[in-house]
């Protein structure tokens, strides 16, 4: 709820003013490399750790599963997402060795 008396009672400067906050906040959401954007209830995901990443995302491929990025490598190991049935993520995760 907005409280008008805040801004001197003017309700529509209020309501402009809190849709532009929201705008900002949405904006600094992280986008995935296809470009899209964080949602609410945000990017919370299951990870499940592979012995062979690019192994397991090839025959997952074949399969016509869908993935949202590219296989990304680090100093902890190597992670993708695929999505479930539903759009779920789902991180796939080697550790480094």
């Amino acid at each position: 709820m907005l409280d008008c008396r805040a801004n001197g009672g003017r309700a529509e400067e209020t309501m402009a003013q809190a849709k532009e906050s929201q705008q900002v906040e949405r904006q600094a959401f992280v986008k995935m490399p296809n470009g899209q954007q964080q949602e609410p209830g945000g990017w919370n995901r299951v990870v499940l750790k592979v012995a062979d990443l690019p192994g397991f995302v090839n025959e997952l491929k074949k399969a016509g599963l869908r993935f949202r990025n590219e296989m990304e490598s680090g100093p902890g190991g190597r992670q993708i997402q695929v999505e479930d049935p539903d759009g779920n993520p789902i991180e796939l995760f080697e550790p480094a060795r």
